[in-house]
């Protein structure tokens, strides 16, 4: 297996869960991202971008890296490329840093883009550290959230059949529309365990005990 994470530029908490997510990963730094490698330890095969986020001390302190440039007249973010990078080369499962904050477009286009490749077939999170997001699509999903977390499920369409086990407000075959908030603000109380007959939506956490890292 190849499991990837990918720097994006957002702001980032380095927390113990976050490392212990990075740790073994191969790394794709996105443009600015390239900041976050150091924090979380990581080594980057390779730096993507239009580079107009990276600064010149950040450019020349990571200098020896593999480097992909691409105009800023492009059609595609960034992070869009460094995940077809990573998927080119064997990327069986991705993690999004740095995908929450900064521009709310960017970062909906990287929700947007996490359930694309969980369509695909490939497994996807993002984290900041103190947030995270899961692509919800029909099916089951087992996310390891530690007890007390804060989660919501957001419906980006409408959802049939679903049913959540492990929380303080469980459902069971729910529809929930499209624009419906009842999902929201719920709290781990065990093993969370999500079962979906159609539609597709994101399961935002914030994971309790999340702390930052020494």
């Amino acid at each position: 297996m190849s499991r990837f994470t990918i720097l994006l530029n957002g702001p980032v908490i380095v927390t113990d869960r976050l490392l212990q997510l990075a740790v073994g990963t191969r790394a794709i730094a996105a443009d600015g991202g390239m900041a976050h490698a150091v924090p979380l330890g990581l080594d980057v095969e390779l730096w993507i971008g239009d580079f107009d986020s990276t600064s010149e001390a950040l450019a020349l302190r990571h200098r020896d890296i593999p480097c992909e440039r691409f105009s800023a007249a492009k059609d595609k973010t960034d992070g869009e490329l460094a995940a077809e990078a990573a998927i080119a080369r064997g990327a069986t499962s991705i993690l999004f840093v740095g995908g929450f904050g900064g521009q709310s477009d960017h970062a909906l286009g990287h929700f947007a883009l996490a359930l694309r490749l969980a369509r695909e077939g490939i497994p996807v999170m993002l984290s900041s550290g103190e947030e995270e997001a899961y692509p919800v699509l029909p099916g089951s999903m087992h996310p390891a959230l530690p007890i007390g977390s804060r989660m919501s499920i957001i419906a980006l369409a409408d959802l049939s059949g679903l049913t959540l086990r492990g929380a303080h407000w469980p459902l069971r075959d729910a529809e929930i529309c499209l624009g419906s908030t009842c999902t929201l603000s719920n709290i781990v109380t065990g093993s969370v365990e999500i079962e979906l007959a159609s539609g597709y939506g994101i399961l935002i956490a914030y994971p309790h005990g999340a702390f930052k890292a020494a």
